[in-house]
Parts: structure tokens; C-alpha cells; sequence
């Protein structure tokens, strides 16, 4: 099997020290610190600081891609916010690192990570993006749909921040699980989706399955979409997770799997940069088109650009079994050999 850096379990971690500094007073923007690392923007750029190093990433990047750890509650994996930083969940804790998924920077010694507990580092995660996205930006949003984040501070975008990742129990539309998305609960039509017909299927429970027979139309669910690059749970059997998700633009992360993945393209096309998960050497470009499927590996990152917006199902397994298998050597990589 090959060999593996992410491990599925870490101690306990002592506390960090995390604390908040400012506001500055050019810019209005708070600083911030969790254990070795401090963070800091200004009108163009956050700025990260470790013990070993700095590093500067485009702050509408850094927003996009801090309100999906957010909203994923650190997701599956490695999410790597550019190629140097970002966290590895292992839930429960979570690492967050410098250079460690870098050659460049594990070879000249700069690489660093340190543990968390993962509610205290989403409580600073949360006050940074809650601090640094200005009203009129949301970093949910495509380009086309929002504002800048750029500039010194003004006011704050709570609303766009404060979002729901829609998590469905067992499926969309059954009574007391997540809603359908319609005109009257605040979900119009995207722009992009106009002719995406909005019919729904008949469905005829037999007496006393009413609430146990659901259908829904995925493609109309779809064009409500008022994010990107944003998996909904829309159906759940066991750990089996059905994510479907509208993309436009860039992934603003690139995805470490611990996991094999299944992409499922419903619509239009994305273009997906494929590089070793550890050492971010390129593996593969793969053009999906509407009804191409693809499994991504365990051991790969991947990014997606989709130059228009399109329609993605995203397949999980969501057992919290399939890391440790892998770093053990017992479950394999890939969904098949060639």
C-alpha cells in the first residue's frame, strides 16, 4: 500500500493559546493567534506567520476557502488552502499546518503543524471570517454573484456567513427532514439555470407510507443553488452520502482525500487538477463532461475550475473506519486496479 503521512488518530492536545489582537488602526481588521501561528490582513492579503516561516495568500482565496472549513466542519482529510497551509481533520482534532504537504518546504526544514481541539480552532476559524469579510462579500458566492473582499474594513456580512450547510437525515422532502428548495423559502432559480425544467415527480404512497416514500427532482433542486463548491446531504443510506453541489469558477481549496471519492458530472464540464495528496507533484488533468464519472483516490488532492456553472453529484462514504483501514494498510486507495 503506499505509504501515508496523515494518520487517523492524534493525542489529545494541550490547549493552545488563542486570543485575538486590534482592531489595527489603518485597516480595522483584528489580528489574531492560535498556538504558534498568528494571522493578520490587510487591504489585499492575509498574512500568515508560524515559528519557522510566513506566508501571504490573495484574501478573497484565504475567505473563500476558511468559510468551507467552516461550513464543512473541516471536512474529509486535508483541506489545503493553497500549498502551503491549511488543516487535516481527524475528528475530534485537527492539525493545522505550514508547509507540510510542500517539498520544497519539508526539504528546507520550514514545514510546520500543530494540534487542536477541532471546536476551539473552528471558534477562532469563525471569528476570523466572521472579522475579515466585509459586507458585500460573499465568499460563498461565484465571482459574478458578489462583491470584493478587498479594501479596509466595512461592517461585516453575518448573513452570508451565517448559512446552513443543508445535511439531510434521510432525504430531501420527507416531513420533519431538510427542505426542498423553492421560491417561498428564500431559493429563486439561479441565473445560470433558466431552462433547468422544474417539474416534480408524482409520487403515490400506498396508505400508511406517506412519510416513507420520497422523489424529488435533483436537477431543479440544483439550479436553487445559492452557493458553490458547497455539497448538500441529500440522501442518506447507512454511511452511503449522495452530495450533489453546483460549481462555477475555482475550487477555492485543494482537497487532500482520506478517502476514495466518486464524482458523478450531471451537467456542463469541470476541469480537475489532480496532484499527490503529500507531496502536491502533479498526477493527472481529468476533463469531466456531462455523465462521466470519476473515483477519485485516497491518496491524491484534487481542485476543480468549472468555466460555467455546472452540476456535480458527489459520492462519500462517510465511515469514520475507511482512515484508519487505509494508514493501516487494510483498505486499498483506489477504487480499482488497472
Amino acid at each position: 500500500m503506499p505509504k501515508t503521512n496523515i494518520q487517523p488518530e492524534k493525542p489529545a492536545p494541550a490547549a493552545p493559546a488563542i486570543s485575538s489582537f486590534g482592531p489595527d488602526n489603518v485597516t480595522g481588521y483584528r489580528s489574531f493567534q492560535a498556538g504558534g501561528f498568528e494571522f493578520s490582513r490587510d487591504e489585499y492579503f492575509a498574512h500568515i506567520v508560524w515559528p519557522k516561516g510566513t506566508h501571504v495568500v490573495p484574501i478573497d482565496q484565504f475567505l473563500r476557502s476558511m468559510i468551507r472549513a467552516i461550513a464543512w466542519n473541516f471536512f474529509y482529510g486535508t483541506i489545503n488552502f493553497d500549498a502551503v497551509f491549511g488543516t487535516v481533520n481527524h475528528y475530534g482534532t485537527v492539525d493545522m499546518f505550514a508547509g507540510r504537504f510542500n517539498d520544497a518546504y519539508v526539504n528546507g526544514g520550514l514545514d510546520y503543524s500543530e494540534v487542536f481541539d477541532s471546536d476551539a480552532l473552528m471558534t477562532i476559524f469563525k471569528d476570523v471570517a466572521a472579522d475579515w469579510t466585509n459586507e458585500g462579500f460573499d465568499p460563498f458566492a461565484a465571482p459574478q454573484e458578489t462583491g470584493t473582499a478587498w479594501g479596509r474594513k466595512r461592517d461585516e456580512n453575518p448573513t452570508a456567513l451565517g448559512r446552513q450547510r443543508i445535511t439531510a437525515r434521510r432525504m430531501i422532502g420527507l416531513p420533519g427532514d431538510a427542505e426542498l428548495r423553492t421560491d417561498d423559502n428564500g431559493y429563486p432559480v439561479n441565473r445560470m439555470f433558466k431552462d433547468v425544467v422544474q417539474d416534480a415527480p408524482l409520487v403515490e404512497a400506498k396508505p400508511g407510507f406517506e412519510g416513507e416514500v420520497q422523489a424529488f427532482n435533483l436537477f431543479a433542486y440544483l439550479s436553487r443553488s445559492d452557493v458553490t463548491w458547497n455539497p448538500s446531504v441529500c440522501s442518506v443510506v447507512g454511511d452511503s452520502l449522495f452530495c450533489p453541489t453546483s460549481e462555477e469558477y475555482i475550487l477555492p481549496i485543494e482537497h487532500g482525500n482520506d478517502r476514495v471519492e466518486w464524482f458523478i458530472q450531471l451537467s456542463d464540464e469541470i476541469i480537475w487538477d489532480v496532484k499527490d495528496r503529500d507531496s502536491g507533484h502533479p498526477r493527472a488533468r481529468v476533463t469531466m463532461r456531462a455523465g462521466d464519472v470519476a473515483a477519485m483516490p485516497a491518496d491524491i488532492r484534487h481542485q476543480g475550475f468549472a468555466p460555467k456553472r455546472s452540476m456535480l453529484l458527489v459520492w462519500e462514504n462517510a465511515s469514520s473506519e475507511i482512515p484508519k483501514l487505509i494508514a493501516a494498510g487494510k483498505a486499498r486507495v483506489t477504487a480499482v486496479d488497472f
